[in-house]
């Protein structure tokens, strides 16, 4: 499968401050990539040089086989993008918004009337006597992304899409974007969800302070966490005897002390380790106060590949 996207050795400085650095990938086309890590990571900063919004400090990017710039004002009317902050025209209807938007990316009228309505049907947003200032969050959002695809890009850029709404908004959210990828469009977005990363991409680049640390399908990613499962566990004190305990319990792959009260350990199994885990904190001198137990999942490849969560 042919590349949508190649970006080779990307690096984006503010003064001293390198905000993505050496960043290399490859996005096939038709298919749903994602940046996956937390607020400040340089998910956005990677996405603003990927769109032409910011000018790499270094480094090549590709997109659609064409050398892309921040100058390439062709290919951009290929791509679409919605930003994590919004830009509404607030005094306007949706459907005057949209039809502005289509009009800018050079639709003629009956087109432009044949997409609007169609978009405005398919998102629920039939309902003209508000204007977007008068719209809910999830509201906005869906406004933002019909403007987004009003023109039918192949590529399609989205920028924490479902931050802020609620659960089920969120779920609709989802259900659109899916639609959208099954036309065969190429789709790239960012989140901090790890939910949102894992049901909707079908390869992940997981960023931590501007760096990519991990890459594959959601299902290679959790496969690569050693054991699987992490206890997060909490003693009155953590010598160095108890930690060898611990590492010699059997299904334990891996133990890393986090603090002089803690430890995380990664093992084949979650529940039935408790038991031998207070055994070992007793035979240490030691008491354990707390535990915590994650299954699988992105979060604790995050954790194995950082030492704290997505959410810290």
């Amino acid at each position: 499968m042919s590349a949508a996207i190649l970006m080779r050795n990307l690096v984006k400085k503010y003064g001293q401050v390198v905000a993505v650095e050496d960043l290399s990938l490859d996005v096939p086309k038709g298919s749903m990539f994602g940046f996956l890590g937390p607020n400040g990571s340089g998910k956005s900063t990677t996405i603003g040089c990927l769109t032409g919004l910011l000018d790499p400090s270094a480094g090549e990017m590709e997109i659609l086989g064409e050398r892309f710039t921040a100058e390439s004002a062709d290919l951009k009317r290929r791509m679409g993008v919605m930003p994590e902050t919004l830009g509404l025209f607030e005094p306007l209807y949706a459907h005057e918004f949209l039809a502005f938007v289509a009009r800018m990316f050079g639709l003629d009228e009956t087109t432009t009337r044949t997409r609007v309505t169609e978009l405005l049907a398919a998102l629920e947003l039939t309902d003209t006597r508000k204007t977007l200032a008068e719209f809910s969050t999830g509201m906005r959002k869906r406004v933002a992304f019909a403007a987004a695809v009003i023109h039918s890009p192949e590529v399609l850029f989205l920028d924490e899409p479902s931050a802020g709404l609620d659960p089920q908004t969120r779920l609709m959210l989802w259900e659109i974007v899916r639609g959208y990828g099954s036309l065969g469009k190429t789709i790239v977005l960012t989140t901090h969800y790890m939910d949102e990363a894992d049901e909707l991409c079908q390869r992940l680049a997981i960023i931590d302070h501007g760096k990519i640390i991990a890459q594959g399908t959601p299902r290679e990613l959790k496969s690569s966490i050693p054991g699987g499962y992490v206890l997060r566990v909490r003693f009155d004190r953590a010598p160095e005897e108890l930690l060898r305990q611990l590492r010699e319990l059997p299904g334990v792959t891996e133990v890393h002390s986090t603090d002089p009260t803690a430890a995380d350990i990664y093992a084949d199994r979650g529940g039935p380790l408790i038991g031998p885990i207070v055994n070992a904190a007793q035979a240490a001198g030691a008491e354990l106060h707390d535990v915590h137990i994650q299954e699988p999942s992105l979060e604790n490849l995050f954790l194995h590949h950082t030492g704290r969560s997505l959410r810290e």
